[in-house]
C-alpha cells in the first residue's frame, strides 16, 4: 500500500482512498478531488498531502500529481457551476420564497455582493475547506462567463493543491500532520460558518414581522 510506512504506524487514509490512488497513480488523485467537490466530506486533508507523499515514494510523478488533483478541481468545480446554472436566478428566488427566514431581498443583496466581488470569491473561495466546491453554485446561478470561471477556478485550485502535495512530498512518511493542520483549519471554518447562520436567524427572528413575508 501507499501508505505502508517503515515505522509501521498506520495511516488516517480510508483504504478506498489509499486504494484508488495505488491502482490508478495519479489521475486516481485527480478523480478523488473532482469527487471531493462534488461531496464535500471527502477527505481533501488526506487526499492532497497523501497524494505528495505517493510522488515521493516514486507511486506517481509529482507534476503529475499536481496537474492531475488541479484538473479534479476544476472538473469538480464545473459540475457544480452546471448545477448553478441549472438552477438559475429565476427558480433560486422561487425557492427562497419559500424557505423561512429568506427574503427574495436576501437574494437580491447576495446577486449585488456577487457582481461587485465575485472574481475574489471564486478566486479565493478555492482555498476555504467547503467553500471552495459550494461557491461554484452562486458563479453558475448568476451565469460567470466559463472562461473567466475557469481561469480563476484553476489559479486557485492550483494554489491549494500545490501547497499541501508539496508539503506531503516534503514531509514524507509524516505527511499525515499536513492533514490535521488542515483539518483543524476546516473546523474552525466550519465553526465561524456556524455562527454566523445562527446570528442571521437570531437577528431575523428578532425583527418585527419576521414571520411575514415579503414579495
Amino acid at each position: 500500500m501507499i501508505v505502508s510506512a517503515a515505522s509501521g504506524l498506520e495511516s488516517s487514509a480510508p483504504g478506498w482512498v489509499n486504494s484508488m490512488m495505488e491502482s490508478l497513480g495519479a489521475p486516481g488523485a485527480g478523480i478523488l478531488i473532482a469527487l471531493e467537490n462534488l461531496f464535500p466530506p471527502l477527505p481533501s486533508e488526506v487526499i492532497l498531502p497523501l497524494a505528495g507523499f505517493a510522488a515521493s515514494t516514486g507511486h506517481m510523478g509529482l507534476i503529475a500529481a499536481l496537474l492531475w488533483t488541479t484538473a479534479g478541481s476544476v472538473v469538480g468545480a464545473m459540475a457544480l457551476y452546471g448545477v448553478g446554472a441549472l438552477l438559475g436566478r429565476d427558480r433560486t428566488v422561487r425557492i427562497a420564497a419559500k424557505l423561512p427566514l429568506l427574503k427574495v431581498a436576501d437574494i437580491e443583496r447576495t446577486e449585488a455582493w456577487f457582481g461587485r466581488h465575485g472574481a475574489k470569491a471564486v478566486f479565493f473561495g478555492r482555498m476555504i475547506p467547503v467553500f471552495r466546491s459550494l461557491i461554484s453554485v452562486p458563479a453558475g446561478v448568476e451565469r460567470m462567463p466559463i472562461p473567466l470561471f475557469l481561469a480563476l477556478t484553476t489559479l486557485g485550485s492550483a494554489i491549494w493543491n500545490t501547497a499541501f502535495v508539496l508539503a506531503g512530498y516534503a514531509l514524507g512518511e509524516n505527511w499525515e500532520q499536513v492533514a490535521g493542520y488542515v483539518a483543524t483549519y476546516s473546523k474552525v471554518v466550519l465553526v465561524v460558518a456556524v455562527v454566523a447562520v445562527v446570528a442571521f436567524i437570531v437577528v431575523r427572528l428578532r425583527k418585527p414581522g419576521a414571520g411575514t413575508r415579503r414579495k
